[in-house]
């Protein structure tokens, strides 16, 4: 993959694979022995990609694939809100790549093109003294050119939604320069002015009905707001509702 040259910020390290069983596991296993805040894994193909509670992502070629290595200096609850921070990158980068493209979020970790889901966010920590990580992984996956059938979840790619090919290597560069930004404003001000740029582009809007699924049951009512550490609030008959990890869905 030398060939492909991405440029990416002095500060960034990137290690580049043809094909890999995971990003998230070779990134966890890099932060393991010691490698740096920055640290990009990009894969063109992934044999073993998964999401969220160990679903299974599917990771053909075309499509963009990374995981980042950081090592913030914060609690596990504040180390959470990096998941808004990539999808903030995310779409930061999308729009930068086809400003026509109107992007959208949807909690906790997905960015919607079209009310459909075009990308998806898997953090994984490793919790150090005092419940503070000693490294997150960020790991991305975004549809550029082809998008998985039959999903619980509608899903979408930039090329179905009139885009044209979209190169992993330019969405590389364009993620990384918006990670870059957003972590910036992340570490000098804190959730604040990334949780006001996620409400602003959620595809869910206050007051809403939805639909959240738990571990052990599934809970109806409507949209309030993302409190200030990045949880759900949800009302369910003048009931307020904190859900710290969940699934939206449209209500039934």
């Amino acid at each position: 993959m030398s060939q492909l040259q991405p440029r990416l910020p002095s500060e960034y390290r990137l290690i580049a694979f043809d094909s890999i069983g995971s990003t998230n596991d070779e990134a966890k296993r890099l932060a393991c022995s010691g490698a740096a805040s920055g640290t990009v894994i990009w894969a063109l193909e992934q044999t073993a990609g998964r999401g969220r509670r160990g679903r299974p992502w599917v990771s053909t070629r075309g499509n963009f694939y990374a995981s980042l290595i950081l090592r913030p200096d914060c609690p596990a609850n504040d180390a959470c809100q990096l998941g808004f921070v990539a999808a903030l990158a995310i779409g930061g980068a999308l729009a930068a790549i086809s400003p026509a493209v109107a992007v959208s979020y949807k909690w906790p970790n997905d960015v919607l093109i079209s009310g459909r889901k075009v990308a998806g966010i898997l953090l994984e920590s490793e919790m150090v003294w005092r419940e503070r990580p000693s490294f997150v992984v960020i790991g991305v996956g975004v549809n550029l050119s082809t998008s998985p059938k039959g999903t619980e979840f509608p899903a979408t790619s930039m090329v179905a939604e009139g885009s044209g090919a979209v190169s992993p290597k330019a969405m590389l560069e364009q993620f990384v320069e918006h990670s870059q930004s957003w972590l910036a404003t992340w570490r000098a001000k804190g959730f604040a002015p990334v949780r006001a740029s996620w409400l602003a582009a959620a595809a869910i809007t206050r007051g809403e009905p939805i639909r959240v699924r738990l571990d052990t049951r599934t809970l109806d009512g409507r949209f309030l707001d993302i409190d200030h550490e990045g949880s759900l609030l949800l009302d369910r008959a003048g009931e307020r509702r904190r859900i710290a990890a969940g699934e939206v869905f449209p209500a039934a």
